[in-house]
């Protein structure tokens, strides 16, 4: 399943010149994967679709931001709705 994540930190907490958007997240865990990542910099936000089938996974990959950002997961899809005949 396809996740649209937003992450907002603020200016205090956030991480440019000390590994930057990449350290809110851990790409490592297995099962969760990254398909691509943008940055509202001066906004302090940063977005990202990932691919996971297992929320505490995702939830894992997620866990570096946890305690400075605030973040949104938005299941997704590229798959157009059914045509609902009423």
């Amino acid at each position: 399943m396809l996740f649209h994540i937003k992450q907002v930190h603020t200016p205090e907490n956030c991480p440019y010149g000390n590994g930057g958007s990449p350290s809110l997240r851990d790409e490592s865990v297995p099962g969760v994967d990254l398909k691509a990542a943008y940055g509202a910099f001066m906004e302090h936000a940063v977005y990202m679709v990932v691919e996971a089938d297992d929320l505490e996974k995702l939830n894992k990959f997620l866990l570096p931001g946890m305690k400075v950002c605030t973040t949104t997961i938005t299941p997704v899809s590229a798959e157009p709705l059914p045509q609902w005949n009423a």
